[in-house]
């Protein structure tokens, strides 16, 4: 996956919302906010995004997000249970009509021995679903952020177009 293929992704998520009239905000932890700088590398993109938020503490995705301290201690922030509180806050925060949260270990240090490095939970909501995937990625912190990055934003495009079976909801 080529910075381009990431870009080519945003452009289309991008135009997709426009022509829906629909908004988008990121909730993000190891990404870092590299999902919100590839969408607004696309002129234009103040039409659709609306911002981020960059939750990397557990404290900031409680203290912003809304994401319980019950659910942080319990699953751990790289948990599909912690990404889904994390989707419910960000739209309930901001009104968006679709949300994308990432959580994960990119390493190089920080993975554990059920979830080593390269394991990403990637969620995206609208109003009335929520998909949450685990996935395993490989390479460098570099590559894992950017695989992030663009498992969001394909996840989200893949749900949003007619055509497309709906089958991974949650």
């Amino acid at each position: 996956m080529s910075t381009s293929n990431l870009r080519q992704q945003a452009r289309q998520l991008g135009k997709l919302l426009r022509s829906q009239r629909n908004t988008l905000a990121t909730a993000e932890s190891l990404t870092g906010g590299g999902i919100a700088a590839e969408l607004t590398a696309i002129p234009g993109s103040s039409e659709w995004f609306c911002g981020g938020f960059v939750t990397y503490t557990n404290a900031w995705k409680h203290r912003f997000l809304g994401v319980p301290l019950e659910t942080l201690k319990r699953f751990d922030a790289v948990s599909s249970q912690t990404v889904q509180a994390m989707l419910n806050g960000l739209r309930t925060k901001t009104g968006v009509d679709y949300a994308i949260a990432v959580s994960g270990f990119a390493g190089p240090g920080g993975g554990l021995p059920d979830r080593p490095v390269g394991t990403v939970f990637v969620g995206v909501a609208g109003p009335d679903w929520q998909i949450v995937q685990e996935c395993h990625f490989i390479g460098t912190r570099a590559q894992i952020r950017r695989q992030t990055a663009w498992k969001a934003i394909s996840l989200l495009l893949t749900r949003l177009q007619p055509h497309t079976s709906t089958a991974a909801d949650n």
